[in-house]
């Protein structure tokens, strides 16, 4: 056992981390407790983890940490939506969002510095791509939160959902993403069930596959188009994996899945895929695939080349879905005074891609 660099404790499920504490001649009922004294009190000193005898506590200070992502800044909305800033490294940081809502209080978190994905209407995937993060810098943006917002009268944890939304592709991140879905679910550290998890994705088939045989939970698909020529140019990856296949592969994952239905995001541009023709093509799109729809408002950012779509055709559009038996929500804007809301989230990132200098470049 190396002194030089403390494993961080947060980033192992309950599996790696009995391990880790058996080769260190540790009984394995200790990683119970440890989730318990990371993830469900938000302890971070193992001084106060008071049943821990105090040879286990001085062998933890010599080899272990519990290390969490440092708060650069914190904004909160007019509407209550909170956003930190919270540095992995120097130059790279990353955005988590708190939404509360009278049902429930959802944390928005991210899987990756940036996005390598591109998709042209997202500020987060213009700014560039750097790194994936570790499980403990997702799981660090969970214990962060929590530790910000403490509990209710009541004394039970105001996140209620967590929703793999913020920046970057999860499912271009499995290894750490699934590991972190580990903690989230374990009873003895967030205890979340998997209806109340979910993961966003643009559509990475074989990683999709794989969640759904190892760690499924609720999912949400960034659809945006209901053909492949269009969505080719909105979401670059349906090059590689276009809408047949996605829908085939959604189909699979519901046998698997905790809901019962796909919840399918779209942007709503103005011109551009909010016609009633697009609603009827999407409607077309989806045969076969149980799924509702979110509808979310474009939210502007400086050249993006995008307007949001007039309220009018957002509402046509919607009655197109709602007469072919669909369920549909449209998402409220939240937090968009602060730079908070679905599309708009950007970090601080060193980005290796070169797309945001590329993108400056064009303009000049």
């Amino acid at each position: 056992m190396s002194t030089l660099s403390p494993i961080n404790l947060l980033g192992l499920n309950r599996e790696r981390l009995s391990r880790l504490l058996e080769s260190w001649g540790e009984k394995p009922f200790r990683a119970k407790q440890l989730m318990r004294w990371m993830h469900h009190f938000g302890e971070a000193d193992f001084d106060r983890m008071t049943d821990l005898s105090k040879a286990s506590r001085e062998l933890l200070r010599a080899h272990a940490a519990v290390q969490v992502p440092r708060l650069l800044s914190g904004h909160v909305s007019d509407d209550g939506t909170r956003k930190w800033l919270l540095e992995l490294s120097p130059g790279n940081a990353i955005e988590t969002v708190f939404i509360p809502e009278d049902d429930r209080g959802t944390l928005c978190i991210s899987s990756q510095v940036g996005c390598a994905l591109a998709c042209t209407f997202c500020s987060t995937g213009r700014q560039g791509f750097n790194r994936n993060l570790t499980t403990a810098e997702i799981i660090g943006q969970v214990w962060w939160a929590n530790h910000a917002l403490g509990r209710d009268p009541k004394g039970d944890r105001i996140i209620s959902n967590v929703v793999l939304m913020g920046m970057g592709e999860p499912l271009l991140n499995y290894d750490a993403v699934v590991e972190s879905l580990d903690i989230l679910l374990d009873d003895y550290s967030y205890g979340l069930s998997r209806r109340r998890v979910t993961l966003s994705t643009s559509g990475i088939l074989p990683a999709l596959e794989r969640l759904g045989d190892r760690a499924p939970v609720a999912l949400a698909v960034s659809l945006h188009a209901p053909d492949d020529a269009l969505r080719d140019r909105l979401v670059p990856i349906n090059r590689k994996y276009p809408l047949q296949e996605l829908m085939a592969t959604c189909q699979r994952y519901l046998q698997k899945a905790p809901r019962d239905f796909v919840t399918f995001e779209y942007v709503m541009l103005d011109g551009i895929n909010d016609t009633p023709q697009h609603a009827r093509r999407l409607v077309s799109c989806v045969e076969g695939v149980s799924c509702k729809f979110n509808l979310i408002p474009f939210n502007p950012f400086p050249d993006s080349g995008y307007r949001c779509s007039r309220p009018q055709a957002i509402r046509e559009f919607r009655d197109i879905l709602v007469q072919s038996g669909f369920v549909v929500t449209v998402r409220k804007t939240r937090g968009d005074d602060i730079d908070a809301a679905c599309g708009q989230l950007a970090g601080q990132v060193m980005d290796k891609s070169r797309r945001a200098q590329r993108f400056t470049e064009s303009l000049q």
